[in-house]
C-alpha cells in the first residue's frame, strides 16, 4: 500500500474537514486509528472469503465524509467504488478529495439508497450509518444474486442482528459470518464486519 497517498489523502481530508467537521475535532488526531484502519478492515473478509476484489463494484451506502469509500477506492484501485450520500456537501468534499488524488476508480453520487435501481454491485458496505433493520431493505436489492453486503458494526452487532431477524428472512437472506477485529487504539475498541448475503 502506497503510503504516500494516504499521507497526502489525510492532509486533503483535514482541509475538507476544517471547513465543513466531516468528523469530529477531537477525533481528527485518531484519523487513521478510527477512520481510515476501521475502513480497511474489509481486507479481513477478502482474505478469509478467498476474494480478490480486482474488477469488482463495491456500493457504499451512507458514506458521510467518505468512510469506508475513500481509503477502500486507495486501497484498491481496480475495484470500482461508489460512494453513495444523500448530503450534497460531504458529495462535494469527496468529489474534491477525489480530483485531488486522482481517484479514477471513485465514483461520489448524492443521492438517497431506495432511489437506486438494480442489483448491481459485487459489495455493499454501510458504516456507522443505521441500525441493522434499517439497512438490509436498502442494501440487499442492490447486490448482485451472489454479492455480499458487509456492515461495519460495534460490539451491539448481535444484538442488531437479533432485531433484524424477520427482516432477514424477509428478504431471502443469510448471515455468513461475523468477523471481530480490534482498532489500534490504546483502550479497548473492538469491531465487527457483519457478512450477508442472499440465500
Amino acid at each position: 500500500m502506497d503510503k504516500k497517498i494516504f499521507d497526502k489523502y489525510i492532509t486533503e481530508f483535514l482541509d475538507q474537514n476544517s471547513k465543513l467537521n466531516l468528523i469530529s475535532k477531537n477525533d481528527e488526531k485518531f484519523l487513521w486509528e478510527k477512520h481510515i484502519y476501521d475502513s480497511l478492515s474489509l481486507s479481513k473478509f477478502f482474505e478469509k472469503f478467498n476474494i480478490d476484489p480486482n474488477g469488482k463494484s463495491l456500493l457504499d451506502i451512507g458514506t458521510g465524509g467518505g468512510f469506508p469509500s475513500i481509503p477502500l477506492a486507495i486501497a484498491y484501485p481496480e475495484m470500482d467504488v461508489t460512494a453513495l450520500d444523500s448530503i450534497r456537501k460531504k458529495i462535494n468534499a469527496i468529489t474534491e478529495i477525489k480530483r485531488n488524488l486522482e481517484l479514477t476508480n471513485l465514483n461520489p453520487v448524492c443521492e438517497r439508497a431506495e432511489n437506486l435501481k438494480g442489483g448491481n454491485f459485487d459489495f455493499v458496505t454501510s458504516r456507522a450509518v443505521a441500525a441493522m433493520k434499517i439497512l438490509i431493505p436498502y442494501a440487499i436489492p442492490l447486490m448482485k444474486p451472489d454479492g455480499y453486503f458487509i456492515a461495519y458494526k460495534s460490539l451491539r452487532a448481535e444484538e442488531e442482528l437479533k432485531e433484524a431477524d424477520y427482516i432477514i428472512k424477509k428478504y431471502n437472506a443469510q448471515i455468513k459470518d461475523i468477523i471481530e477485529y480490534d482498532l489500534p487504539l490504546a483502550e479497548n475498541h473492538t469491531r465487527n464486519l457483519i457478512i450477508i448475503s442472499k440465500k
